[in-house]
């Protein structure tokens, strides 16, 4: 298959397990269900949960187990991007094409839609139907808290509301990056290495892999606030241009950025050298990234 071909494969069954996940329930609770629906399904090119299966792939992990280690990883990126819309972060009122959580909502429950999908998705890693072994879903729980606390995912957010008013230099942004957005994708490659129990070296080759895709996606990220359209993107564009914020784009120029996230995204794929053919998906998705126009 192609990739496009795999990432739509992926995505319809990480839609599934999320739809499973997120049933519905009877009584007043069941509005905040439908909002975590609301902000979850139906949209996204589901990268991340891509990088956990495929990631499995290469350690011959069960479908099951990938797919539920990817939709709690998920939980979490669709919390995240829910907080960001809210007026007190990014104030955004459009995301993936249609209205923000709190906007088709309100602002109390979309903090609520978050706070239940960050939970939920420790719930769905701690059960044994993710995988057999206590030890192994301790060390995903491990893993996914770390990539989503203060060293990793929130502590970039907090960062990144320090610069709207402090100014940040090429490593500075570098190492927001690899918290605030980097750390998630650093984590759903390596859950396929923790599912698999695989040996140090092949794990160490995956968070290289994500080291330089995260960068590489940033940059991406970047250039589309720069230059992309707001209908094509599904969501506001120069918020960063209109905040002051320095970027890769402001600081290197979009020529510049451009070769920097090739570079990265072929650097990327050379870490996968010893996974040969079978991690020819992930190859091709770091290409991808840089690629994308949305």
């Amino acid at each position: 298959m192609t990739l496009s071909q795999t990432m739509v494969q992926t995505a319809d069954a990480i839609e599934q397990m999320l739809d499973h996940l997120l049933a519905a329930a009877d009584g007043p609770e069941n509005r905040l269900i439908e909002a975590m629906r609301y902000a979850t399904l139906g949209g996204g090119k589901r990268i991340r949960p891509f990088l956990a299966v495929q990631g499995a792939k290469l350690f011959n992990v069960s479908e099951r187990s990938a797919l539920r280690t990817g939709a709690a990883i998920e939980m979490v990126h669709c919390y995240s991007l829910v907080h960001d819309d809210l007026p007190a972060m990014d104030d955004d009122d459009l995301r993936r094409g249609r209205p923000t959580c709190h906007k088709q909502y309100d602002e109390a429950t979309a903090i609520l839609v978050g706070d239940a999908l960050l939970t939920q998705a420790f719930e769905v890693l701690a059960d044994e139907d993710t995988h057999s072994d206590p030890a192994v879903r301790a060390a995903l729980v491990v893993a996914l808290a770390r990539a989503s606390g203060v060293e990793g995912m929130v502590g970039g957010q907090m960062i990144d509301l320090w610069a709207e008013d402090n100014d940040l230099d090429i490593p500075a942004i570098t190492r927001l990056q690899r918290m605030k957005t980097g750390a998630l994708i650093r984590v759903s490659c390596e859950s396929g290495a923790i599912l698999g129990k695989a040996p140090e070296a092949a794990r160490q080759a995956l968070i290289a892999y994500a080291h330089d895709l995260g960068l590489a996606f940033q940059i991406a990220d970047d250039l589309l606030d720069e230059t992309g359209d707001e209908a094509a993107v599904g969501k506001r564009v120069h918020k960063d241009a209109d905040a002051g914020k320095a970027t890769f784009v402001s600081l290197l120029g979009i020529g510049r950025a451009r070769e920097q996230a090739d570079m990265l995204a072929d650097q990327a794929a050379k870490h996968l050298e010893m996974f040969g053919e079978k991690a020819d998906p992930l190859r091709d998705l770091a290409r991808f990234v840089v690629e994308r126009s949305t």
